[in-house]
């Protein structure tokens, strides 16, 4: 019987690990200030225009009267953060313009967001959205980025890719000069 008992200690001793290290790799089961804001919900599904909360959980609408880049990602994805380089240096070129506005947006836990942007240094404007994303935006997989004008979606983009070329610049302008 103490036998069976042992190798029972030894199982619930596993389990317990296993769990404690997954716990702490995602951050759950922590609560911080940042951690209980949570990201709201868009209630219209017909508008492709998100209520967003920024990373330190306020309330964030998106600018329907500019032309609006999101780029949705999550800090585990690869190609996602292959492509941020590109992003941070479109975001470079058109920060001062006052007609377009861009949205990085995860549905990740915002002390895990935090934590990849400390170690990463990008000035990009990162939001945080959870829910159903609006029939336009819908998609299963990452990166995906949408280029949005008066509640149309004029480019969608599955996959990443250089956002830093010409042919980019050159679109943007020309949407921009409209």
């Amino acid at each position: 019987m103490k036998s069976n008992q042992k190798y029972l200690l030894i199982i619930l001793a596993s389990i317990i690990g296993i769990a404690a290290v997954y716990f702490s790799l995602n951050d759950v089961g922590t609560t911080t200030s940042e951690q209980v804001a949570t990201p709201t919900e868009s209630t219209d599904q017909s508008s492709v225009y998100l209520t967003l909360s920024d990373m330190k959980g306020n309330a964030v609408a998106m600018d329907s009267s500019k032309l609006a880049f999101i780029n949705v990602w999550a800090t585990w994805c690869g190609p996602c953060n292959a492509e941020m380089p590109s992003i941070q240096k479109l975001y470079d070129h058109y920060r001062e313009n006052p007609k377009i506005a861009f949205y990085v947006v995860s549905d990740e836990n915002p002390a895990t967001v935090t934590n990849f942007l400390q170690k990463k240094d990008y000035k990009l404007p990162f939001y945080l959205y959870s829910g159903n994303y609006p029939e336009p935006l819908n998609g299963n997989a990452i990166p995906r980025t949408y280029l949005l004008r008066k509640g149309e979606v004029l480019i969608e983009q599955v996959g990443a890719i250089n956002w830093n070329d010409p042919q980019v610049f050159e679109l943007i302008d020309k949407e921009l000069a409209l």
